[in-house]
């Protein structure tokens, strides 16, 4: 892989990275509800997804999936219902009534640890078929036909992973940020109906993308 390739893969992964798609719209909802932590660990459970796409993707299988029609799409239906799901989770939680007890004002951090945050992310990225056709579609374009694909694809997963995985912990930090300067239930209450909406307005994308 020459230098001229590798550069305008990296590129290309920032600008793809940067874009509100569902990975970030998740990361966003996480860490806007249960903190910075929160997004980060779906950011990893993202990743940890899109190392299996590389795989599959040296492997030849993700040709398989995408060209088997019916697989695709229910690849994409099932992205788009866990998308809904979790917009429901978040609607649910701006309509229920405040405890009575309750001094923080801030959308209630979300149940489980981190290994429920990065199962979401990991589900998610799985069943994303923007994903699906980043790495049938557009990786090989920047494969060399005369270099090891295993070098070539451990490369890229490599550039891959150092290039979103900041851009995601920045939306988290961003995110996370906004979640502590709330300073009523009204404003928590808010966030969580923006990010139901943010998580539908994914979810209808998902489910109409060819």
């Amino acid at each position: 892989m020459n230098w001229q390739s590798w550069s305008l893969f990296l590129a290309t992964e920032f600008a793809l990275s940067l874009s509100p798609g569902p990975a970030v719209l998740l990361v966003l909802s996480q860490a806007l509800t249960g903190g910075m932590v929160r997004g980060i660990g779906a950011a990893v459970g993202i990743l940890a997804a899109n190392v299996v796409w590389f795989t599959l993707s040296a492997l030849g299988l993700g040709a398989v999936i995408l060209a088997a029609g019916d697989l695709f799409t229910a690849i994409r239906w099932l992205g788009a219902s866990y998308l809904l799901l979790l917009a429901v989770r978040s609607a649910w939680r701006a309509c229920k009534p405040a405890a009575a007890d309750s001094t923080d004002p801030r959308p209630a951090r979300l149940t489980g640890g981190l290994g429920r945050d990065m199962l979401r992310g990991f589900v998610l990225q799985m069943t994303n078929p923007k994903a699906l056709l980043f790495f049938v579609a557009i990786l090989p374009q920047f494969i060399q036909p005369n270099d090891s694909l295993e070098r070539q694809m451990l490369i890229l997963g490599a550039t891959s992973i150092a290039a979103e995985f900041p851009v995601l912990v920045l939306y988290s930090a961003l995110a996370a940020r906004a979640r502590d300067a709330t300073s009523n239930r009204q404003c928590a209450r808010t966030i969580d109906l923006a990010v139901a909406l943010l998580l539908a307005a994914a979810a209808c994308g998902m489910a109409l993308a060819g």
